[in-house]
């Protein structure tokens, strides 16, 4: 998955994806020329609602989501380092070993 845009890379986007000038899409949005080029230079963080209004002025909508981050156990790590210490046939071993205990867990 890739990282999540910046402010100015979303703006340089949708501007130039719009085909404006920084200084149309600021007339656009009611806005000097200087704060499109700061926030697209990344001179300048943007409030989210001003991020929206510019991104509305080039004809796009800001769209957010929450999505739950992965949850990676200490102790899990730990094994991991275990795991890649064993020889091949012993991950095999390993291997086996799980699926077995999966395969009577699923029993109960």
């Amino acid at each position: 998955m890739a990282p999540p845009a910046t402010p100015a890379q979303l703006l340089f986007d949708a501007r130039t994806r719009a085909g404006l000038s920084q200084r149309a899409l600021a007339t656009r949005a009611g806005t000097a020329q200087s704060v499109v080029a700061r926030i697209e230079g990344g001179q300048a963080s943007p409030t989210v609602a001003t991020l929206e209004r510019l991104l509305d002025a080039a004809g796009f909508a800001l769209r957010t989501e929450a999505t739950p981050r992965p949850h990676v156990d200490a102790e899990l790590l730990e094994e991991i380092a275990r795991i890649m210490a064993l020889t091949p046939e012993a991950r095999l071993t390993e291997v086996a070993n799980v699926t077995r205990f999966l395969a009577g867990a699923r029993r109960v």
